[in-house]
């Protein structure tokens, strides 16, 4: 475990740039405050709380994690997921995720890298001392990558956020969560 805490942001740009080229590739993002979100959105986004649990109590049951790629160094590691209801195999929600190895257990890394469970899910049943911290919520017209994720015909509004992990009191996840447009 590092021995001080070490400055970390959800940087929107940094993270999308794990995976895409530019973040126009995954759509025209507008910063907004939770007042400016419609209902429904506010209720999965403007919290301090896992997206794993909001999205399944939006849709009424659990939901699984597709990985789409991933990035693996000695320190960190990164995906790009989406969640998909297990009722249907509908994609609720498209994420990127950074976590800090320095962090976890090796039990904690060892069922992340598994790629089989959702995150919350995982630091929820380790009962990881977590807290999570809303950065930054965003009003997204989706580009061709979240059009097609999302199964849409074509562009639409969506929301989305940053938000950060702190586990056992040290920084170590970085996440871009955005949800799929609701109907």
């Amino acid at each position: 475990m590092p021995s001080e805490p070490h400055p970390m942001t959800p940087d929107l740009e940094t993270l999308s740039r794990l995976f895409y080229d530019a973040l126009e590739s995954l759509g025209e993002f507008t910063e907004v405050a939770a007042g400016e979100l419609p209902d429904a959105y506010r209720g999965l986004l403007a919290h301090d709380a896992h997206m794993t649990v909001s999205v399944e109590r939006f849709h009424g049951g659990p939901v699984s994690v597709r990985v789409l790629d991933r990035r693996v160094t000695s320190t960190h590691y990164a995906r790009k997921i989406v969640l998909q209801r297990e009722s249907d195999g509908r994609v609720v929600q498209f994420g990127i995720m950074r976590v800090n190895f320095g962090c976890l257990s090796p039990e904690v890394r060892a069922e992340i890298q598994s790629e089989a469970v959702p995150l919350g899910r995982i630091l929820i049943q380790h009962d990881v001392l977590r807290q999570v911290q809303l950065f930054s919520l965003w009003r997204i017209t989706t580009g061709a990558e979240l059009t097609r994720l999302f199964g849409l015909q074509r562009p639409g509004v969506t929301y989305g956020r940053t938000a950060l992990i702190d586990l056992n009191g040290m920084p170590a996840v970085e996440l871009i969560e955005i949800v799929a447009p609701v109907a």
